[in-house]
């Protein structure tokens, strides 16, 4: 079995509209939306062997605030493809993860987020800034990973 979790950053910081997309940081409001979606996670006794995040700021961020809420001890693994990718290079870059990997956190950006859920299952939702999507995979390897054996799980969203 193989678990996935697709993460969007929390909240960005919009009030900069020159600034450059790769460097906006989080809002204080997405700072305190990622601490409060982590914890829904550590409540769940949930934490993920391997995250993977896009190397933007606000993603990165978020990475770092999920990880010391979570108690991740594991350097955190900074994906350029990630950003700004088409779902198939995501998947591409997740069917790479090593099979010793059971738990994927995948911490990125809209619209290819919510294009690998829908690709993957039923789920026909955005994921909104700061939420997270749970998917699980029968299967024992990440190059095995494919429509026929996923299964949406749920969807951790902001109160």
């Amino acid at each position: 079995m193989k678990t996935l979790y697709i993460m969007r950053h929390a909240q960005k910081d919009e009030s900069k509209p020159e600034q450059y997309d790769y460097d906006v940081e989080l809002t204080q409001k997405g700072l305190e939306d990622c601490e409060k979606i982590a914890q829904k996670l550590k409540d769940r006794r949930i934490t993920p062997d391997l995250i993977v995040a896009s190397p933007a700021i606000r993603t990165r961020q978020t990475a770092e605030i999920v990880a010391k809420t979570l108690d991740y001890l594991k350097n955190i693994m900074y994906n350029e493809v990630i950003y700004q990718a088409f779902v198939n290079e995501i998947i591409e870059s997740i069917t790479y993860t090593f099979d010793t990997v059971d738990s994927l956190m995948i911490i990125g950006h809209n619209p290819a987020l919510t294009a690998l859920a829908i690709t993957f299952t039923e789920f026909r939702e955005e994921i909104k800034m700061g939420s997270i999507v749970k998917i699980e995979f029968d299967c024992d390897s990440w190059t095995a990973i494919d429509k026929t054996n996923a299964k949406f799980i749920e969807h951790f969203k902001l109160d």
